[in-house]
């Protein structure tokens, strides 16, 4: 089969990689991808949102299917353009997507199919912000409307920080035109989880549970990021509280977007907080999760094609998705300076040395091909990913593989899986 990968991070390079894993015949093509996955296939120098480019590609080279991994692509139509082409594509349409474009509009889904939620305000201007902090009080949280590449979430702890979320958002509009509306939203008490679930429109199979860690800095301190490590299985998700999750969200949710004509085909991500009054959602994505992604899909043990293909034709079943009993953790390796200004073009050495250990594989996030050389070409830039028996074998297991890498000035937290590990003890 030859398959189009959109994207270039380390999601779209795990993708790749399962691919692979399934089928060494398969034809990879990746728009515009990175290092790693021009190791696996051909990359396409197509930027992921140029949808009139990556159309007419595919209607040159046929691809058996075509794969959308980030959010900007799928949010602005790209899988409507593909199906209108008559070519095969694994995502949502853009009204589908909206479930992660807008907040906002996935707040008024959730009412209507009365999927528990954090109760929130959408405000435009800074004094309605203010107007809504004096009612909801402190903490509380600030959240772009729009796509901020999972960085427009403020939590804020004191009224300091909430004046300083309410400049950055509505004054600055730091995220542009996804600042033209913010939500100001219940704090929630509990732990994070996320679930991500294979749908086809009317049938909901869900993946196995991990758990992010958004903060830079150990503890989960420091500023929030697209993600700095992942493991699978979250042990806070038990099946009890999956049942709950799939009767109170997932199918909820796709029957009411069915009822309103709304035909989600893809992948749906829940972030949930599991709070003492049971699970509520904090966000809804349309993609597979990034780092989630590179921790979860080396714990399946069925084919990936064949799911994708049966979303995309309304086929799916739960007997076509079957996983390993192991754990998986993912180590995040960001340049210096990230997530803020960051130099790129460093030369990475030990990529093989620790790509060659025994249940490791190095998924590539933001690098390239320069001279021969593998160079850091973003700010996240690997997820060292290792599978055990155990989350602490796994996580012994990626941090050897960490210490065979290096890049000047790079940056990991040494705590990922630290409540798994609390828990397990």
């Amino acid at each position: 089969m030859k398959i189009l990968v959109i994207g270039s991070g380390g999601r779209e390079h795990a993708l790749c990689w399962k691919l692979k894993q399934d089928d060494a015949a398969v034809e990879l093509f990746c728009a515009p991808g990175n290092a790693g996955t021009a190791m696996l296939g051909e990359n396409v120098a197509l930027a992921a949102d140029d949808i009139e480019g990556l159309v007419e590609w595919a209607k040159a080279n046929r691809p058996d299917l075509t794969i959308v991994g980030p959010e900007a692509p799928l949010c602005a139509g790209l899988a409507d353009v593909f199906q209108e082409a008559g070519l095969r594509v694994f995502g949502p349409g853009k009204v589908a997507a909206a479930i992660e474009g807008s907040k906002q509009f996935a707040k008024e889904i959730m009412a209507r199919a009365d999927i528990p939620t954090a109760k929130s305000k959408l405000v435009t201007t800074a004094d309605e912000a203010r107007a809504a902090l004096a009612e909801f009080g402190l903490p509380v949280v600030l959240k772009a409307d729009g796509l901020a590449a999972g960085k427009g979430v403020i939590v804020c702890l004191s009224e300091a920080e909430a004046e300083e979320a309410i400049r950055v958002l509505l004054v600055e509009k730091a995220f542009g035109s996804a600042c033209s509306r913010v939500l100001v939203e219940e704090f929630l008490e509990g732990e994070e989880v996320t679930m991500l679930a294979f749908v086809d429109g009317a049938n909901v199979v869900p993946m196995v549970s991990s758990q992010d860690h958004k903060r830079l800095k150990n503890g989960d301190e420091g500023p929030n990021t697209g993600g700095m490590g992942a493991y699978s299985p979250a042990p806070v998700m038990n099946a009890e509280l999956l049942e709950v999750v799939m009767n109170r969200v997932f199918r909820p949710l796709i029957t009411e977007l069915a009822l309103q004509g709304i035909d989600y085909k893809g992948v749906l991500y829940a972030g949930l907080m599991l709070t003492a009054n049971g699970p509520k959602v904090l966000e809804f994505n349309c993609r597979f999760g990034d780092p989630e992604t590179q921790c979860v899909l080396p714990r399946m043990a069925s084919p990936l094609m064949p799911v994708l293909l049966a979303c995309v034709e309304g086929t799916l079943k739960p007997e076509l998705v079957e996983w390993h009993e192991d754990a998986c953790v993912c180590v995040v390796m960001v340049a210096g300076g990230y997530p803020g200004a960051y130099e790129r073009g460093v030369r990475i050495s030990g990529l093989d040395e620790a790509g060659a250990m025994p249940h490791v594989a190095v998924f590539h996030a933001g690098t390239a091909l320069q001279s021969g050389n593998v160079v850091s070409n973003g700010g996240r830039v690997l997820g060292i990913t290792a599978r055990g028996e155990s989350i602490a074998e796994a996580v012994r297991l990626a941090y050897r593989a960490v210490m065979r890498i290096k890049f000047d000035q790079s940056h990991y937290r040494t705590d990922i899986a630290y409540r798994a590990l609390e828990r397990q003890k």
